[in-house]
């Protein structure tokens, strides 16, 4: 009786230490490389770029492709700047380097003309989190993966 009670204890033993692995990110985490960010997202953002020193509202949603290369196509989207609606479209450039703590996913920048943005990047790339960095500028949003 006893040792069927072990051979019981050590089966679920077993199952709980393999069901508790599958769910546990690598310990060196996310591939912090070009080719990790290499899919199809929506991106939305808003925030206010400082015109003479006036505060004017801007709000984005356009889709951006990562191609995996270190470039991203916008091939179309919507801006407004102060109420006034123009179209997006364009080709750009991005860096992914790994974050201090691995696990945690990846940083990095993407670039089109005249605009800058940091990206963190979680382990899942799933919703990348983006804030402009151009002077006279307070813009932030995410990108949503929705295709490879």
């Amino acid at each position: 009786m006893k040792a069927r009670w072990v051979l019981l204890a050590r089966s679920l033993l077993v199952i709980a230490m393999t069901l508790g692995i599958a769910g546990v990110a690598p310990a060196d985490g996310p591939k912090c490389t070009l080719a990790f960010l290499d899919g199809f997202y929506v991106f939305t953002a808003s925030g206010f770029i400082i015109v003479g020193g006036v505060a004017q509202p801007v709000a984005i949603v356009e889709q951006i492709r990562f191609n995996g290369d270190g470039t991203a196509d916008v091939p179309g989207g919507r801006v407004s700047v102060n109420g006034s609606v123009f179209l997006t479209a364009g080709t750009g450039t991005y860096t992914i380097s790994t974050l201090t703590s691995p696990n945690r996913g990846c940083e990095g920048s993407l670039t089109f003309p005249g605009v800058n943005l940091y990206m963190f990047i979680p382990p899942h790339a799933r919703d990348i989190q983006l804030i402009q960095t151009d002077p006279n500028t307070v813009f932030q949003g995410t990108a949503t993966r929705v295709s490879k």
